[in-house]
């Protein structure tokens, strides 16, 4: 049976309220709060299926639930994960070390799970990005094919190494294309990054106004900066590398205008003092109200459920898992009740650019490096990292529940990649026709 066979079963009129349903029970609290910003999220979900897909991950653990997973055992089905892996979530940053490093990031959504949702996502999403470029079938199923194995590969050497931490796709251990991302992002500085976003008057920096800004009565300062000073004692002892005094505030902003994932949610961008009074160590913190994990919609363990205070808190110690060295700003607090994550606005943060990237040769080699990313986070996120809610090593009980059936693996995420890439394309238009038609309540006028 195919993959996407039992979702097919649905006439298009099920299936397009299946769809609605999804993202209804996801996204209705934040609808009512702010329909405009819901409504520019699904004008651009509505550009292509890629852009659907990406806005979407509720209705993709929809499906996934109900789907048998056979590589999912005790411990496997019990593995960090970033919980919406698609081709546009890799990019770079800089870590806690000082290193940059090319990996997987945003984990808006991360949580703990199947370890084959992360893949499986991706796959399908390759397939949509191959569709995308107009590459035959037999090149998408060669492009998830080589992913897929360098995971296992990767997963395989962690397995034989007590050194899993110390990979990394830096400036030392790349070539090619991210090589050349590395090093561009590395011509980035805090200083462009402040010149950019604000100005200094009377001698002190503060934020310029700027649109997808606003400035804040007194009473909802205050409010922000007493749920920041909370924040800076969640930072671990560990990770601390700043003083107290780097964390005076200078000047507090409300923010919106976000990109498809992130639409609705409060933020406020902060200004402090950082490591000196020099003002081009001033740095940016983003305080963003955390979401409710996609994957939690499926995830029944209480207790998996019960280690987190909030989506603020979640997002954080997702994040301090999935990477070896996380931003070291890393943090949560609450405002108003509502769990908030907190990190630095970095400049060192840079993204693949896709539609510069036209044949399979140059994609393929891509594929490989992002399979060992992959294999990174869900590696490093066990009973080595500070977390305790996964106890044990993640890379052997893959490699314990695949045994030497790899092809057979490999195979698996082929199909299912191949199968879900076309029913979501699919779905794009049952979406858009939902939309466009008024079936979508509380977005407004469309």
């Amino acid at each position: 049976m195919a993959p996407t066979q039992n979702l097919r079963t649905d006439s298009p009129q099920d299936r397009q309220r299946r769809i609605v349903d999804s993202l209804l029970d996801a996204f209705s609290d934040l609808i009512s709060a702010n329909p405009s910003a819901f409504r520019r999220k699904f004008r651009k979900m509505a550009a292509d299926p890629f852009a659907f897909y990406r806005g979407s991950a509720c209705v993709f653990y929809a499906d996934v639930a109900q789907q048998e997973d056979r590589w999912a055992d005790e411990r496997t089905s019990r593995v960090w994960i970033q919980g919406d892996l698609h081709a546009e979530n890799f990019g770079t940053h800089m870590n806690g070390d000082g290193v940059l490093v090319f990996d997987v990031n945003d984990f808006d959504e991360a949580y703990v799970g199947h370890f084959t949702w992360d893949i499986r996502r991706f796959a399908a999403s390759t397939a949509l990005l191959g569709f995308r470029k107009a590459f035959s079938d037999s090149t998408i199923e060669e492009m998830i094919r080589t992913y897929a194995r360098s995971y296992l590969a990767q997963v395989r050497r962690f397995a034989e190494t007590d050194h899993d931490h110390e990979f990394g796709l830096t400036l030392a251990s790349t070539d090619g294309l991210l090589h050349d991302v590395l090093q561009t992002t590395r011509l980035r500085t805090r200083v462009d990054l402040l010149d950019a976003i604000t100005e200094v008057n009377d001698y002190e920096r503060e934020f310029r106004d700027a649109p997808g800004t606003r400035r804040l009565e007194p009473a909802e300062r205050t409010a922000v900066e007493e749920a920041f000073h909370a924040y800076t004692e969640t930072i671990p002892s560990g990770r601390r590398t700043v003083r107290d005094s780097s964390f005076v505030v200078k000047d507090v902003v409300g923010r919106t205008g976000f990109g498809i994932g992130s639409a609705g949610l409060p933020a406020y961008n902060v200004l402090i003092e950082g490591n000196t009074q020099a003002l081009e160590n001033d740095v940016i913190l983003s305080i963003k109200q955390g979401n409710v994990a996609a994957p939690s919609r499926v995830v029944t363990d209480a207790s998996i459920r019960d280690y987190f205070r909030h989506s603020g808190h979640r997002t954080a110690v997702s994040q301090r898992a999935l990477q070896a060295a996380a931003d070291p700003w890393l943090g949560w607090c609450e405002l108003d009740g509502v769990g908030q994550v907190v990190q630095e606005l970095s400049p060192y943060s840079a993204d693949i650019d896709w539609d510069q990237l036209t044949e399979p040769d140059e994609i393929l080699p891509l594929l490989e490096s992002l399979g060992q990313a992959t294999a990174k986070v869900h590696c490093v996120s066990d009973a080595d990292s500070e977390q305790t809610l996964v106890d044990f090593q993640t890379e052997e009980a893959i490699v314990a529940a695949v045994g030497d059936r790899d092809e057979e693996f490999v195979g698996d995420l082929v199909e299912f990649g191949t199968s879900y890439g076309e029913l979501v394309r699919d779905d794009y238009r049952l979406f858009v026709d939902a939309f466009r038609n008024g079936m979508i309540p509380g977005v407004g006028e469309v």
